[in-house]
């Protein structure tokens, strides 16, 4: 008897392998039993979008093939379907679905109102009337409306991916035969749009919409029904050929190498679909040992760095201060008056300024430390703009001011992945802690680094570094929750030194047995409503970057992407100022859950950041989190305006469909480094408020992958998806060719990795940066297929109030 076994699917760049590769791999190993060609940017008429899936759908006429978005609309044009431009782009956004009850959607109701309802990322479409007689209609859109995912709750359709499947709904079969539903309903010809199709006699099918999407129902099952069609399929071929491939994969389950592939990264095409094979890789040959090489990118420096090369034992000291927190002034005061003095040089600072239902609960903050202490500060060369073209300039600052150079060919987060595998610690170290930093790297990453996460190049270089860590040995941790106090020394070897320990707990002390200061500042200044009125230059006018919204509107008309989040910078001298008074400023006036401050002094820069979003995060049990945030909207004067205005935001189908997308994003992202089935979304579209504005957000987690480190997880998620839109790559792309320059650190992720192998990154928003005496604020929002780009233009300016009027105030 046949058995397919269930395996994660190895994915396969569609332009990586040649038709000799693919057809040994399928037809002379036996390697796998199906094929999905997945979503992507584009068209299936542009040769460098589709590769060589076109081919795959016209020869392995004999192999089971899924096509998914791009896909499906590859499997008509393979067979001279016309591709044509949809009559609206529909991306983010719900349909109802109506099929024919053939195999592929067993056990899924069909029609209006039936609970059967799919999320749509496309811009074009096969056109009904070209379908070629071997190809038959088995779905379609079961009206022309669409819904929001809020809408659908309505109907109680729980998404699988959302929640557990739990619904029970009735079978209403809806049959069409050979595709006539699309002749005349009521004398009026039927606007309803293709969802589904099958070969009439290979087994090839293609569905126009995501049945992975979070918001999706019925989505497994479809995959499950597409899993028992390619069991039937092989089951039916001649019992010689179906023995053959079941030697086969019983002899490759009992090579332990074999699986090695299937936890691999799974990288993204800039440009093009993947297609995925499902099933059991053969043991040996070419392409799966370069598979290994290629997809085992992120990983290939776990566990392997021994001690000989420089690796490090470390011990960690830590005392705790019960309530301590609220009797000596709180967070601000422990702040100025340990790291406060000569200009808070090279300090930081990871500012839990918000803490409110639980958003937030610990703050970071200390200074230039013990023998451990140094600062790494990172510049892309100008070949490495290019991705495949390694090369950083590192400058390594110790503890007593003794600077080296070096060049990096392997890149930044390679190096960082070195450094933190070379530390070794004892968990009994930190043992009662209640928080997952405990030493190690704290800084930013800037924008440019997507080009070592797969992005193509860099358009604009940045002026400030591409990244800035110190190496942070002491520090102060402050617990909001229960005003607990702790203070940390990190030290090598065994040692018994406690001076730092000592000298802080007296001066904590000496906190105690003072009057605290309050430092609230009296606005003199009106606020502003527009960076323009604070005095600050924008990179680009109210005309362009409408224009510009207008360009994004036609890349997404064209299926070039489903989401462009186009920024812009603006930009004001301030001359000498002291930036921590600034920044004590902002956070008061707009406290934030992933507020922070960094202080590089060598660098002449300085970071004031009001951030409300998380980008990712890796606690010590193992867990990623991510809680994107897509849709804003501005506070209301009045308690009842404010709730309005919240409630718009909430039912806002273009807001709605905006996080949806990115949520869609980063559940992949994750998939690529957690342990298959554990990705899951908690909370969806949650609205949250802040000071100036109401936000909506999204939480999804997983269960990292044992052979993953840290450094992986961040590779295979940065840029945060909340910045690029979707697909990632392509969209990235797109918006380097539209944006005037550089992001630097805006966009990036300011945060820290702990020597244990945890983290925590913001994501760089709500931010000054302040460099050679210019302060820049950047700002933006995701361009989608509702936009309206006078609406757009508001919303960015919006999103710089609060930065902006703190620097004016100030």
């Amino acid at each position: 008897m046949l058995l397919l076994h269930l395996v994660p699917p190895v994915v396969v760049r569609n332009d990586e392998l040649t038709w000799k590769d693919i057809y040994r791999l399928l037809y002379e190993d036996g390697a796998f039993d199906n094929i999905v060609i997945s979503p992507g940017p584009g068209s299936p008429t542009c040769p460098a979008d589709i590769g060589v899936c076109r081919q795959l759908l016209l020869e392995c006429w004999d192999i089971p093939i899924l096509g998914v978005c791009l896909g499906h609309q590859a499997l008509g044009y393979a067979h001279d379907a016309q591709i044509i431009h949809a009559s609206e782009p529909i991306h983010g956004r719900l349909s109802e679905i109506e099929h024919n009850g053939c195999n592929l959607f067993a056990n899924i109701p069909s029609g209006r109102n039936s609970r059967f309802k799919v999320v749509r990322y496309h811009s074009l479409v096969i056109d009904a009337e070209s379908l070629p007689k071997d190809l038959i209609p088995i779905a379609w859109t079961a009206s022309d409306d669409t819904l929001s995912f809020l809408e659908t709750q309505k109907f109680d359709a729980i998404p699988d991916a959302y929640e557990s499947e739990r619904q029970k709904a009735n079978f209403d079969s809806f049959s069409a035969k050979n595709g006539s539903y699309w002749g005349h309903v009521n004398g009026t010809k039927s606007r309803k749009v293709v969802m589904g199709i099958r070969h009439a006699t290979w087994p090839h099918y293609g569905v126009q919409f995501h049945p992975e999407s979070v918001a999706t129902t019925y989505g497994r099952q479809i995959f499950k029904n597409f899993r028992e069609i390619t069991k039937d399929y092989w089951l039916q071929t001649s019992s010689s050929f179906s023995s053959d491939r079941n030697i086969h994969y019983t002899a490759s389950m009992q090579v332990p190498h074999a699986t090695g592939l299937f936890g691999a990264v799974h990288r993204q095409s800039v440009k093009k679909a993947d297609f995925r094979v499902n099933g059991e890789a053969c043991s040996s040959g070419q392409f799966m040992r370069g598979a290994n090489q290629r997809n085992l990118g992120f990983f290939d420096m776990v566990n392997i760095l021994p001690p000989s090369l420089g690796a490090k034992f470390l011990r960690l000291k830590w005392r705790k201060f019960g309530h301590l927190a609220s009797e000596v002034g709180g967070a601000r005061n422990i702040f100025t008056e340990l790291f406060g003095k000569n200009k808070a040089e090279n300090t930081f600072w990871l500012d839990s300024s918000s803490t409110e239902k639980g958003r937030a609960r610990f703050s970071f903050m200390g200074g230039k430390g013990g023998d451990l202490w140094k600062q790494l500060t990172f510049r892309l060369s100008e070949e490495s703009d290019t991705a495949g073209e390694r090369g950083v300039h590192l400058l390594i600052e110790d503890n007593k001011g003794f600077t080296c150079s070096k060049i990096l060919e392997e890149g930044f987060f390679e190096y960082l992945n070195k450094e933190l595998l070379s530390l070794y610690h004892e968990e009994k170290d930190y043992e009662g802690l209640p928080f997952d930093f405990y030493g190690g790297f704290i800084g930013y990453i800037g924008y440019n680094l997507k080009v070592e996460c797969g992005a193509a190049s860099n358009a604009h270089k940045s002026t400030t570094p591409d990244a800035c860590f110190f190496f942070a040995d002491n520090l102060v941790v402050i617990d909001h929750h229960t005003n607990d106090v702790y203070v940390l020394s990190l030290q090598e070897g065994n040692t018994t030194k406690t001076q730092w320990l000592d000298d802080t707990e007296k001066k904590l002390v000496s906190l105690k047995g003072s009057a605290t200061r309050q430092l609230h500042e009296r606005i003199s200044k009106p606020v502003a409503n527009s960076p323009r009125e604070a005095g600050f230059l924008s990179e680009k006018s109210q005309k362009q970057y409408v224009s510009d919204v207008e360009k994004c509107l036609e890349y997404i008309k064209d299926g070039e992407s489903y989401e462009l989040c186009l920024t812009t910078q603006f930009r004001k001298f301030i001359g000498e100022v002291d930036p921590l008074r600034l920044y004590l400023h902002l956070r008061e006036k707009n406290p934030a859950p992933y507020a922070s401050w960094l202080n590089f002094s060598k660098e002449n820069l300085c970071i004031c950041s009001s951030s409300p979003e998380r980008f990712l995060r890796l606690d010590r049990n193992g867990i990623l989190e991510a809680k994107p945030i897509k849709g804003t909207i501005a506070r209301g004067t009045t308690p009842e305006k404010d709730e309005r205005l919240k409630l718009q935001l909430q039912y806002s189908e273009k807001d709605q469909a905006e996080n949806l997308m990115i949520v869609d994003l980063l559940r992949n992202d994750l998939g690529r480094v957690c342990e298959p089935g554990t990705v899951h979304v908690p909370h969806l579209m949650e609205v949250e408020s802040y000071a100036t504005v109401h936000t909506m957000v999204s939480t999804i987690r997983g269960k990292k992958q044992p052979n993953v480190s840290a450094v992986d997880c961040v590779k295979a998620a940065f840029p945060g998806g909340s910045m690029t839109g979707a697909p990632k790559l392509r969209s990235m792309e797109l918006l380097d060719s539209i944006e005037s320059c550089s992001r630097g650190i805006y966009s990036g992720s300011i945060g820290f990795f702990s020597y244990n192998q945890t983290f925590d990154l913001n994501i760089v928003i709500r931010t000054v940066v302040i460099h050679e005496n210019e302060a820049t604020i950047g700002a933006g929002g995701a361009i989608v297929a509702l936009s309206d780009p006078e609406k757009e233009y508001e919303e960015m300016v919006l999103k710089t109030r609060a930065p902006a009027n703190a620097v004016m105030e100030f």
